[in-house]
């Protein structure tokens, strides 16, 4: 919900690497949701691929964003600037930042719910 906040309420246009965030994070809607009505252990094979992914594209792009890969390294050519900054909460806390969070944390029920299920 937060994309799509920032994006349609806010205005904020997205790049590239979110656009590639947002096709990893939003299937994931439905693969839980499906997963969960009713609960089925199983379905952390098909969500923890997408979610590494994601998570991976994210930390990518929080890498770029703080300026610890250089910017000539950005697949961001065209529309909006991968480190443009939008929101900066608490001075660390940024879009991608908060996409890598949201990563992190999926991979972590994930991972949970599958060490649960062998035990």
């Amino acid at each position: 919900m937060g994309s799509v906040f920032f994006s349609h309420v806010m205005e904020f246009a997205p790049c590239v690497l979110c656009w590639y965030q947002r096709i990893c994070l939003f299937p994931l809607v439905l693969i839980l949701a499906a997963g969960l009505f009713p609960f089925d252990r199983s379905v952390v094979k098909y969500a923890l691929p997408l979610a590494a992914a994601g998570w991976l594209t994210a930390a990518y792009h929080t890498l770029l964003y703080s300026g610890i890969i250089p910017e000539n390294m950005q697949p961001c050519t065209q529309g909006a600037s991968c480190t443009e900054e939008y929101i900066n909460l608490f001075g660390f806390i940024t879009i991608p930042m908060l996409s890598l969070l949201s990563f992190s944390a999926i991979i972590a029920l994930l991972l949970a719910i599958r060490r649960r299920g062998t035990s």
